[in-house]
């Protein structure tokens, strides 16, 4: 029984950052209709900016600040040099989203160097503590308490402000709502920001999950994101939530009992949604808070 808990909630912890580096995502494909593949760049970048500044500053929360700010400035600089110019074209948005990835990596060779870096949580989110004969890792838990929070807080943005209600419009007419006089390409800014912002948070939580973090993580990682985003629904943000708890826990079982197929079965579980559903399991047009 132990042992089905621990796997559970490795399991969905993992799946809660993968949610981070999907939700991310889903929301860039579902208002802006950009298939971002360097947004596994932008996890690499927060992994690694927020381990330096927690390192500089001693605080685990001023580390996390660190990467959310990491995110924002790496997805204003990719949207406004990269994105912008190939709005439109998909084939073209995935070029050169891949050759930027490969760039994202490198630049962070150049700037933290080419060595693993090793991540520890807090003190205070270090260890484990035990509930009955039941075992609970507190870092473990954290993640998936942030996961709740950002996903509460991304879907109440989305359905109760005006910004979510500018958003959502966008999403169903952009040129209705530019003919009312708000500046779409502002919005598309905001949103690829934030994206970016998740990508890089995710990136961040991930360094002490794991001990050691190190430049190929994007590319390592990116591919889950996209593995999430089409079982879930492209547009979709409750169906990357379930989505990528299905990814985390099957990966965290096969990891254990057959540790050579983990991929596998995540990328078979893709392709059996892409054969029978092709639109996704809660595919929606735009983005979905329900």
């Amino acid at each position: 029984m132990d042992l089905i808990f621990s796997l559970t909630l490795n399991g969905l912890a993992t799946g809660m950052l993968f949610f981070l580096l999907a939700a991310g995502l889903t929301l860039i494909f579902g208002l802006m209709d950009v298939l971002n593949f360097a947004h596994g760049g932008l996890f690499a970048w927060g992994a690694f900016t927020g381990v330096w500044i927690y390192g500089l500053s001693g605080n685990f929360f001023v580390g996390i600040l660190g990467a959310i700010v990491a995110g924002l400035v790496l997805g204003a600089i990719t949207e406004y040099l990269i994105i912008k110019p190939v709005y439109g074209n998909h084939i073209q948005q995935i070029l050169i989203t891949l050759g930027f990835m490969l760039v994202l990596t490198e630049m962070l060779k150049v700037v933290y160097g080419p060595n693993q870096r090793a991540a520890q949580p807090p003190e205070y989110l270090d260890g484990s503590f035990t509930i009955g004969d039941v075992t609970i890792i507190k870092y473990r838990l954290f993640i998936i308490l942030m996961g709740i929070i950002i996903f509460a807080l991304t879907s109440y943005v989305l359905k109760k402000t005006k910004i979510g209600l500018i958003v959502r419009a966008g999403v169903m007419n952009k040129e209705m709502v530019q003919a009312l006089g708000i500046n779409i390409r502002l919005i598309f800014l905001a949103v690829f920001m934030v994206g970016s912002a998740m990508a890089a948070l995710g990136g961040f939580l991930f360094a002490p999950y794991s001990g050691v973090i190190y430049a190929e993580i994007g590319l390592d990682y990116g591919i889950f994101a996209f593995i999430v985003v089409v079982i879930g629904g492209m547009g979709s943000l409750s169906g990357s939530l379930m989505a990528a708890l299905l990814v985390g826990l099957a990966q965290a079982y096969m990891q254990y009992y057959v540790p050579s197929l983990a991929l596998a079965v995540n990328m078979l579980l893709m392709a059996a949604v892409l054969l029978f559903r092709p639109q996704g399991l809660f595919s929606v047009k735009g983005v979905s808070t329900k």
